[in-house]
């Protein structure tokens, strides 16, 4: 299982810290060192069933000052997909990724969910 995350968020924190307390064994990946490329972005989005805008971190400083909030309604998921291809940090994170499913932020709830299914 691959655990995408960026070492100063404090929800990536929280998360890693969720999955230790578990046991749960995972790859760590720096989001901002190692982006995610544009075919695994397309591949894991369509692996989560979500809606592209969930890949988006609608709360970081980059999407705000690029004003995305007012751009991606009118751009194609081609265009969002290439555009989070650019920087790690327009990605929401963390993201969770085992090889069939994908989740992405950490709401302990559904991450119970995720893995009790898994």
């Amino acid at each position: 299982m691959l655990f995408i995350e960026y070492p100063q968020c404090s929800t990536c924190q929280r998360a890693k810290k969720w999955l230790d307390e578990r046991g749960i064994q995972y790859t760590d990946r720096h989001i901002k060192e190692q982006n995610p490329t544009y075919e695994e972005l397309k591949e894991w989005q369509a692996q989560s069933g979500l809606p592209l805008k969930r890949f988006f971190n609608t709360s970081g400083l980059l999407y705000k000052s690029m004003q995305l909030k007012d751009k991606l309604p009118q751009m194609s998921e081609e265009e969002q997909l290439r555009l989070l291809a650019t920087d790690g940090m327009l990605v929401k994170r963390p993201l969770i990724v085992d090889g069939q499913r994908v989740m992405t932020g950490f709401r302990p709830a559904e991450w119970e969910e995720f893995f009790r299914a898994g």
